[in-house]
C-alpha cells in the first residue's frame, strides 16, 4: 500500500500543474479513466456502443489510465471525473487520511477475471493437482496475486506450491509460453486466445476459489459526487441499462455490440471471452456493492499484509444513487 500511495503522489506532482490550466468542459461531459481496456468490463462498452449514455444526455469522454495509480492520480487531480478501478485503490487512499478521498459509487465486476492455465487438458482439475507445482502469480501486492493467494490457502495448499511473483503481469503470458512454471493466471481474451493456439488450457476460475467481491467499480471524489450528483446518476442509468443487456445476451451477441471497442480482436475470441465471464457470474446483475463482498476483498489484502485495517464501508462505500435506480 506504501508503494501505491508514493507513486500516486509523484503521478499527482506530475499532473497537478495540466489541471490547473484545464479548460472547463460542458456539464454533461464525463471524463472517465478505466484501469485498463479489457473485454472483462463488457457492460461499459455495451453503455457506449448501444447509446445509452447518450440517451441520458452524456457524452463520455473514455481514457485508458494504464494502471490504477494513474488513475487515481487523475480523480484526485481533477483531470478525470469518474475512474474504473479496484476498489482497493480508494481503501489506499481512505487509510492515509486523506479527506477528499475517492467514493465508490457502483460495482460493474463481480469477482477476480482471472483463469488458472495449465500446460495439458484436465477437465477434472482441483488445487491438489498444483501440490508440488510452480504457477505465476502476478506481482506481490497486485490484487489478482492476492486473490490467488487467498484461493491456495482457502484451499489448503499455498505452503505446497512454489508461488511466483517474481514476473510482472503484463510478462507472465510469454513467461509461460516460453516455459516457466505448471500454471499460470490470465484474463480474457488472452485465456482464449491461448487455447486456440494450443499452448495452455483452462482449467479453473479463480473466482471459484477466491469467492464474490467488487474487483471492478466506479469511483469519483466526494466532492464530485456532492457538486454532480445528478450527472453521477444518468451514468449509472445508462451502465444499469447496459449490465441488463449483457445478463440477457449471450456472448455473440454482446460482441456484436462492442467489436469497435476490440477492433483487433477477432470475433470468435470476443464472443469466447464473454461467455466464460458470464459463466463465471463476472458481470454483476446491478451495481450495489454489499458489505459481505467488501470485507472479503479487505481480508484478501490484509492477509497478504499489504495493509493492516479496513476501511469503514459506509465511508468508502455509497450505494444510495443505484439503489434509487433500481427501486
Amino acid at each position: 500500500m506504501r508503494k501505491f500511495i508514493i507513486t500516486l503522489l509523484i503521478c499527482c506532482l506530475v499532473v497537478l500543474p495540466l489541471s490547473a490550466c484545464a479548460n472547463t468542459k460542458p456539464d454533461n461531459t464525463i471524463r472517465l479513466t478505466e484501469v485498463t481496456h479489457s473485454v472483462f468490463y463488457a457492460p461499459l462498452y455495451v453503455a457506449i456502443e448501444n447509446g445509452y449514455f447518450q440517451e441520458e444526455g452524456l457524452k463520455i469522454d473514455l481514457s485508458n489510465g494504464q494502471g490504477a495509480n494513474n488513475c487515481m492520480s487523475q480523480i484526485i487531480s481533477k483531470q478525470a471525473d469518474i475512474g474504473l478501478m479496484g476498489p482497493e485503490a480508494s481503501i489506499y487512499v481512505y487509510n492515509e487520511g486523506r479527506q477528499n478521498y475517492p467514493v465508490v459509487f457502483g460495482g460493474l465486476t463481480n469477482c477476480d477475471g482471472s483463469f488458472i492455465m495449465s500446460r495439458e487438458k484436465n477437465p477434472n482439475f482441483t488445487l491438489n493437482d498444483m501440490v508440488g507445482k510452480e504457477i505465476l502469480g502476478g506481482r506481490k501486492g497486485g490484487v489478482p496475486a492476492m486473490s490467488l493467494e487467498y484461493a491456495l490457502k482457502t484451499g489448503g495448499v499455498f505452503d505446497k506450491v512454489n508461488f511466483n511473483s517474481s514476473v510482472q503481469f503484463d510478462m507472465m503470458v510469454g513467461a509461460f509460453v516460453g516455459g516457466t512454471a505448471d500454471y499460470c493466471t490470465v484474463f480474457e481474451p488472452t485465456a482464449s486466445m491461448l487455447e486456440k493456439e494450443g499452448s495452455a488450457h483452462v482449467v479453473a476460475s479463480v473466482a471459484k476459489y477466491s469467492g464474490n467481491m467488487p474487483f471492478t467499480a466506479f469511483m469519483c471524489s466526494k466532492d464530485y459526487l456532492k457538486t454532480h450528483n445528478l450527472q453521477v446518476e444518468k451514468f449509472m442509468r445508462a451502465i444499469i441499462k447496459a449490465m441488463n443487456f449483457v445478463q440477457n445476451n449471450d456472448g455473440e451477441t454482446v460482441a456484436n455490440v462492442i467489436r469497435k471497442s476490440f477492433p483487433s480482436t477477432d470475433m470468435d475470441i470476443l464472443s469466447s471471452s464473454i461467455n466464460r465471464y458470464k459463466e463465471i457470474g463476472a458481470y454483476k446483475a446491478n451495481p450495489i456493492i454489499e458489505k459481505e463482498e467488501f470485507d472479503r476483498l479487505q481480508q484478501i489484502i490484509i492477509d497478504s499484509k499489504i495493509m493492516d485495517k479496513k476501511a469503514d464501508y459506509s465511508k468508502i462505500i455509497d450505494n444510495s444513487i443505484v439503489k434509487k435506480l433500481i427501486k
